[in-house]
């Protein structure tokens, strides 16, 4: 069996190897056995391999927050998953060939979906969710404005909000995928910059902005900050800049509000039953192709260092994503 593992932080695609390892046996009571068949490389895991993510577990480890996979074992007393299933997995270590995990740890997914789009399920749909519901209650008619709005997140947050009759304004860094994202149904697509307050203000006619989304960090975190009505929250999920974020005195004494996300803490508010559901409702917007993110390139598990090195250039098109056990 084929896995990824790294033995030491640093570069990526220095410190990724993909390596023989023993096979992980038959499922034990309450346990299954899936072969991952496609996993994407997201920023979190590129973090990881740097170690500078949140989780810096002892070397050495696996990466991989996420995946999709098909169950070929099943261990005594399971009835949530069957052989021949697809699911995807709720722990980490994925950049493997084959898992085995509690049968709980699984979250079976419908048939007849994209399997490469379900093996990004797991992380930003639920993710672009939890942002427009767990800060602020949104009516219809409401602004929001988030900057990387052209990552998987920002995409399924334009989608997702418009579907719920929020207006959106998109912040870039790159003016040709403006387009991109209109046809998605951004109400406003501004480029980054300086005066990002006074632009957002004239492109929304003055109506105030009562959430704003950031993945930057930095002074981004401020423009956003100061582009937010009386009242209103930032929520900071990344760090692009690699920095903390940081907001005015200015937005601070109009009451604006900074708070912090993670998606295990929003999931963790959640029973199962309710965490099961989120992801049942976001896999049918995958079938009904509501919910999709463009793929740049695949790569076999063999050739990570090359997956690796094109997940961190610029101007990809979309996710690159890995097939441990083939084509899909």
């Amino acid at each position: 069996m084929k896995k990824i593992e790294i033995t030491a932080y640093g570069v990526p695609e220095e410190v990724a190897h993909c390596i023989d390892a023993p096979d992980v046996g038959a499922p034990g009571p309450g346990e299954i056995v899936f072969d991952i068949l496609a996993f994407p490389i997201n920023p979190a895991d590129i973090s990881f391999c740097r170690g500078s993510y949140r989780l810096r577990p002892p070397l050495p480890a696996t990466p991989g927050a996420e995946g999709v996979g098909r169950v070929v074992a099943v261990g005594e007393g399971v009835s949530s998953s069957r052989e021949g299933e697809f699911v995807i997995n709720m722990q980490r270590e994925n950049w493997t060939q084959r898992r085995r995990v509690k049968a709980e740890d699984a979250i079976p997914v419908p048939s007849g979906l994209e399997l490469a789009q379900v093996a990004m399920l797991r992380i930003n749909p639920p993710t672009a969710f939890l942002l427009l519901e767990d800060h602020i209650a949104l009516a219809p008619g409401d602004w929001i404005i988030q900057n990387v709005a052209n990552s998987a997140v920002g995409r399924h947050i334009i989608v997702l909000g418009r579907a719920r009759g929020v207006h959106t304004v998109n912040v870039l860094r790159r003016d040709e995928l403006a387009g991109e994202l209109r046809d998605l149904g951004a109400d406003i697509v501004l480029k980054d910059g300086p005066d990002l307050v006074e632009r957002a203000r004239a492109a929304t006619g003055g109506a105030p902005i009562r959430l704003g989304i950031d993945a930057v960090s930095g002074e981004a975190s401020r423009r956003i900050a100061d582009c937010i009505a009386d009242g209103g929250v930032v929520v900071s999920y990344g760090s692009m800049s690699g920095q903390d974020p940081t907001i005015s005195r200015a937005a601070l004494t109009r009451g604006v509000t900074l708070t912090g996300f993670g998606l295990g803490y929003g999931l963790d508010k959640r029973t199962t039953a309710q965490i099961r559901e989120l992801y049942r409702d976001l896999a049918q917007k995958v079938r009904a192709g509501v919910l999709k993110v463009p793929i740049d390139t695949f790569y076999p598990i063999e050739e990570i260092r090359g997956a690796l090195i094109r997940a961190q250039q610029g101007g990809r098109n979309g996710k690159v994503l890995v097939l441990p056990n083939g084509p899909l």
